[in-house]
């Protein structure tokens, strides 16, 4: 395979990002005939195929998926790279792409972030949501910096990355006033039995460890809602629908904020949290304040 023409790269990018060779060539201002040209001077130096006809459009094969990931990486940096040179050397920011697995409380991914933004260069912070394959993906394709997750890199994804454990903590279980008012500090866990109980989705690491645990005290929980967004469970255990776990590291900061009180609370179930990178040993400014942070304040010390 001959070198990369990244003059070539960027055609097959744009038209991949236009939806066809047309309105590329509108974009690139050239004739659709010589776009066209070059793409097919891409595929054969690459010996693959890029595009294959769907009627009148083109479509991407899976390769040209993922060719498409590394340009989206390998172009989107030379525009970041551009930005910065516009700028004045002494007002440069660093840049901190942060992807969070949707399943991690925004109360925790505050207080994990939270150091970064009290640097005294204080980077300026781009946070993504999502699911964790998703994010991992952006994250492969240097998109991301970090990604904050409930577990360390799965094994089944084909993704290079690495798991620097952040720290752990127990769970603690939040009511409303008005639903606290039922209970006594001497009904825990028990009580579990028999209030409405809200639950994080199947894609919680934190889900089976708790289920594992009330199994073992012979309580069945009265389940009556499961999320898989951490702020829309938190939002109905506010209001009332039912009690509801949080990690015993942000609790206090959750009453804060949402006026509930803490009914219970346990080490039995422990709940830990990663940050994911593609390096080793990490070396992001703003993620090695995040991860001495954590180990020496937040958490049950792993």
């Amino acid at each position: 395979m001959s070198q990369i023409n990244y003059k070539h790269l960027h055609y097959f990018w744009v038209v991949a990002r236009a939806g066809g060779v047309g309105k590329a060539a509108d974009q690139l201002h050239l004739t659709p005939q010589s776009i066209s040209g070059q793409l097919g001077i891409l595929e054969e130096s690459l010996g693959v195929q890029l595009f294959r006809k769907s009627g009148r459009k083109l479509e991407l094969t899976e390769t040209g998926r993922m060719v498409l990931g590394y340009a989206e990486a390998i172009f989107v940096l030379g525009e970041e790279m551009q930005d910065a040179i516009r700028q004045h050397p002494g007002r440069r920011t660093l840049q901190f792409k942060v992807g969070i697995a949707d399943v991690v409380p925004k109360m925790m991914a505050y207080q994990l972030l939270e150091p970064a933004v009290r640097m005294t260069e204080q980077p300026r912070m781009l946070c993504r949501e999502g699911r964790l394959a998703a994010l991992l993906g952006d994250l492969a394709v240097h998109k991301l910096d970090l990604v904050i997750a409930d577990r360390p890199m799965p094994s089944n994804l084909n993704v290079r990355g690495f798991s620097h454990l952040l720290g752990e903590c127990g769970i603690s279980f939040l009511a409303s006033a008005e639903l606290a008012a039922n209970f006594k500090s001497a009904d825990f866990p028990a009580l579990l039995a028999d209030t409405p109980l809200l639950l994080p989705g199947e894609d919680a690491v934190m889900r089976p460890k708790l289920m594992r645990w009330l199994d073992s005290l012979h309580i069945r929980p009265n389940i009556v809602g499961e999320f898989d967004d951490s702020a829309l469970l938190n939002a109905f255990g506010q209001k009332g629908a039912g009690v509801y776990p949080v990690p015993t590291a942000v609790v206090k900061l959750v009453q804060q904020q949402a006026g509930t009180l803490q009914v219970g609370a346990t080490n039995a179930v422990i709940e830990q949290f990663y940050a994911i990178s593609t390096e080793r040993r990490l070396t992001h400014p703003a993620v090695l304040a995040i991860s001495q942070a954590a180990r020496q304040a937040m958490f049950i010390q792993a």
